[in-house]
Parts: C-alpha cells; sequence; structure tokens
C-alpha cells in the first residue's frame, strides 16, 4: 500500500461503510460488533485491506471478474482520455469505442456478428429471453416462448434471471417468478443421476433435455440457456458427449442456443471463451465480468447475422425491431476498456499461460486430495477450478457448510482469498472455488493451494 489514507482516514471510511454500505452477499449482524472487510488497494494479483494486510486474490475481485489483475495504467488512461472526448451516448446512435471493441470482439467468435452493449451479465441475459420471446410471437404466434435452463447454473439476479436459476437458495422468497422458464437437469457426473459414465453420461444428461422438451411439446421451446461450465452451482465441467448431443436436439427442435458466459468469457477457461472448447456452434452469447476486468460496467450480447435479421425484415411494421434500450449500454468507458483489456490478454498471452497455470492448480488440487480425503472431487477448466468437499468419498455425503466457510475464513486469515458456493444450492455448498486472474505465476498458484492444505488439515486432521 501506499499509505495514502493514514489511520484517522480509515477510521472515518470503516465507521461510514458500517453506518451506510447495504453490502452484497453478506450478514450484516456482525458488524455491529466488528468490521466490515474494506479493500483498499490492489496491484497485480494481491490486494489490501483498511489494516495494511496482503492478500493473494483467488477469486479475481471476489466474483470472478478481474481477469488481467489489478493497477492496470494503460486501461486507466485509456477511459480517461475516452472520457474527456466523449464519456456516453444512448444506444441508439454509435460511438467510436463501442464500434472498434464490436469489430475486435467479433473476430474472436467465428459464427456471430452482431453485439448488443448493456451494463451487467443479468441484464445481458434479460435481453437473450427479450429476443427469444420476441422471435416467438413475429415467428410462430406467440407460442414457441418457454426457455429452457439448467438445475445448478445461475443467470442473474432479476426477476427473470431468477427465474431462469438452477440455484434454489438464491431464488428462496423472491418468487412468484415470470412464467415460460422450464428446468433441466444438471450435467455433473460426481453427482451422477444415471448409472453411466464418461461420453455415455454426457450423451444421456443432455438426452434428459429433450425429454423435457418433449414433455413441454417442442413448439412452445423457443430457446435454452446454458453456462459453457456451470459457475457458481460447483465449477462443474461438462461430460465428454454432452455438447454435441446437446447442439443436434436445438437444432432438430429449432431452439435457439444462448450460451451465458459471464463468468467463462474472455479467457477464464483458457479459451476466449468457454464454449470453444467444446465445438459449440450458439445463437446467442452473453458476457460481462471479464470483458473490461472490473475497470468499467460492461456487458454485451452477442447474436448471429440470422437472429439480427429476424428483427428487421419488414422496416414497414412499426413493431418490427428489438424495442429495448439499455441506459448505460451507451457508456464509452466500457468498450474503451475492453479493448485494453483485450491487447493485454493478446499481447502477454494469457490464455497460454491460463491454460498452464490452470493445469498447475489442478495438479495441486489433485495432490491435496491424496492427503486429505476431504476432498471428494477436483474439476476445472483453465483457471477456474473447484474442490468439493465431502464427509464420506463413498457415500458423497456434502461437508458441512460451516466447515466450508471455515476454510475460506481461515484462507483469508493465511493472507489468501478463495470462494466457496455461497447460498446456492440447498446442502451442496461445500464446493471451494478458485479464480485467480489470468497473469497468475506458479509461485501464486502454489502459495493459494498451500493455504488451502494448511486449512484442510487444521479443520478437518
Amino acid at each position: 500500500m501506499d499509505g495514502t489514507l493514514n489511520q484517522n482516514d480509515i477510521s472515518h471510511v470503516v465507521e461510514a461503510d458500517r453506518a451506510h454500505i447495504w453490502h452484497h452477499l453478506i450478514q450484516h449482524k456482525p458488524f455491529e460488533t466488528g468490521e466490515p472487510r474494506i479493500i483498499v488497494e490492489g496491484k497485480g494479483i494481491r490486494v489490501w485491506d483498511q489494516n495494511g494486510k496482503e492478500h493473494i486474490d483467488g477469486v479475481s475481485g471476489g466474483v470472478w471478474t478481474v481477469n488481467v489483475g489489478y493497477g492496470r495504467e494503460s486501461i486507466a488512461n485509456a477511459v480517461r482520455d475516452q472520457l474527456l472526448k466523449l464519456n456516453y451516448f444512448a444506444g441508439a446512435a454509435g460511438t467510436v469505442p463501442g464500434a472498434l471493441f464490436a469489430e475486435k470482439l467479433i473476430k474472436k467468435m467465428p459464427g456471430l456478428s452482431r453485439v448488443y452493449y448493456c451494463n451487467s451479465g443479468s441484464e445481458a441475459n434479460e435481453k437473450a429471453f427479450k429476443m427469444i420471446r420476441q422471435i416467438a410471437h413475429k415467428k410462430y404466434g406467440g407460442k414457441k416462448n418457454k426457455i429452457l435452463y439448467r438445475d445448478r447454473d445461475y443467470h442473474g439476479t432479476t426477476i427473470a434471471t431468477l427465474s431462469a436459476g438452477g440455484q434454489d437458495e438464491r431464488n428462496a422468497q423472491y418468487g412468484p417468478f415470470t412464467p415460460g422458464f422450464i428446468r433441466v437437469p444438471h450435467c455433473l457426473e460426481y453427482r451422477a443421476q444415471w448409472d453411466l459414465s464418461g461420453e455415455e453420461y454426457g450423451k444421456r444428461a443432455a438426452d434428459a433435455i429433450e425429454e423435457v422438451i418433449i414433455s413441454e411439446g417442442p413448439d412452445t421451446v423457443g430457446g435454452i440457456c446454458l453456462e459453457p461450465v456451470t459457475a457458481g452451482g460447483g465449477v462443474i465441467t461438462p461430460p465428454e458427449g454432452y455438447w454435441d448431443r446437446v447442439q443436434e436436439i436445438c437444432q432438430k427442435y429449432d431452439i435457439l442456443l444462448h450460451i451465458d458466459e459471464v463468468v467463462c468469457g474472455l479467457g477464464r477457461t483458457g479459451t476466449w471463451f468457454g464454449y470453444q472448447n467444446y465445438g459449440i456452434k450458439p445463437d446467442m452469447v452473453t458476457m460481462a465480468k471479464g470483458v473490461a476486468s472490473g475497470y468499467a460496467a460492461i456487458a454485451c450480447l452477442v447474436t448471429t447475422e440470422e437472429v439480427f435479421d429476424s428483427f428487421k425484415d419488414n422496416p414497414d411494421d412499426k413493431m418490427n425491431y428489438f424495442r429495448d434500450i439499455s441506459t448505460f449500454g451507451g457508456c464509452t468507458a466500457g468498450p474503451t476498456a475492453a479493448i485494453e483489456n483485450m491487447r493485454i490478454i493478446e499481447d502477454e498471452n494469457l490464455l497460454d499461460n491460463t491454460v498452464k497455470m490452470g493445469a498447475r492448480m489442478i495438479e495441486n488440487l489433485d495432490q491435496l486430495a491424496e492427503k486429505h480425503s476431504v476432498i471428494g472431487d477436483v474439476r476445472g477448466a483453465g483457471l477456474f477450478c473447484g474442490a468439493e468437499l465431502v464427509k464420506d468419498r463413498s457415500t458423497k455425503e456434502p461437508e458441512d457448510e460451516k466447515l466450508v466457510q471455515a476454510v475460506v475464513a481461515d484462507c483469508a486469515a493465511q493472507g489468501v482469498l478463495i470462494g466457496a458456493t455461497n447460498r446456492s444450492l440447498p446442502g451442496l455448498n461445500n464446493t471451494l472455488c478458485f479464480s485467480p486472474a489470468l497473469i497468475a505465476t506458479p509461485d501464486d498458484i502454489d502459495q493459494i493451494t498451500e493455504a488451502v492444505g494448511k486449512s484442510l488439515g487444521k479443520i478437518f486432521g
């Protein structure tokens, strides 16, 4: 830390925070007697709190966002320069950074061609849902309006995205929900729903989607929204055979395939987008977090030209376009930061680094599993990894959530921030989550997993 804030200043900040800030995802009762954590500064893969304590950030800003790390002066300078020139204009008109980032982005996404800007992953997913619904009215008399979503997947915090939310604890107490969203089974082989394995299991998990489509009526289902790798639902990588079969099913029943890349996008899995690991050809892709690594708010919905064309086929019809707006989709800071964020990923070969460091993290976690029987399963893609904790490997009974959180807390005490499934799945909030910045070094990875090993030894013996 550079010491810009003196102790009196930071004491005032802590009191102001405690008195006025409503934090995300956390119970505030403990703050009546204790302090909230305030992150004061970040550099590279490390952050410092109000007490000057240094932490390795193993979760990229807490929620898989700061892909290129903290303190990137080039991004800050690019945003500053753009804001002085033009900070905003509504999305009914274009801007220079908006056009240039869209061009760069589309080059990374063969088969897709159009970018709709907005300001959050939740909003991007809502835009996709609205497009699917409007297409249903334009082409199918309104009937083909149902949208499928997967158990354990997560798509946002709004009522509509919670309606497509496969995490029941996140959804609890927020209903009633928007009708027309239908759940399909998850594809986590570790918690197998069928007595199969490998590619056969993957195909069977996808076939379960077809069974739901047939049950609902193929003429009523217009879209399906899936994460390429399930994030907050337990870091679930799909089995072999799964995505090929999903693609076949979508084509067979004329269902738009919407891939939610809010977490996986812009390098997290070692490819530009998570779906590119599996040969998927989506109709729509949404993204947010890593697009600008948190240096500015930006989210995108990207579509095929076919989807785009369906909204301009009859210019004489005053209702025949996507009648939607996102106010802050017109901010120029987002695409400006995103352009520089993409340049950094390219120039520093961060996709390659993500693959290498992700393999190292999986190897380290596998080694911990050999020492600690509480680790039931290790899984992940790139620098997006999970370790599921269980009481018994043979029964796979989930470990107590309080003990899982105790591991997270003990790692933080050691100066390493990791995550865990949190208020997501009843009885299954038992997966430790790791997603350090794409700039992570071998030493960073080793320090993260060493802290986990010490915590597991202390808590579980």
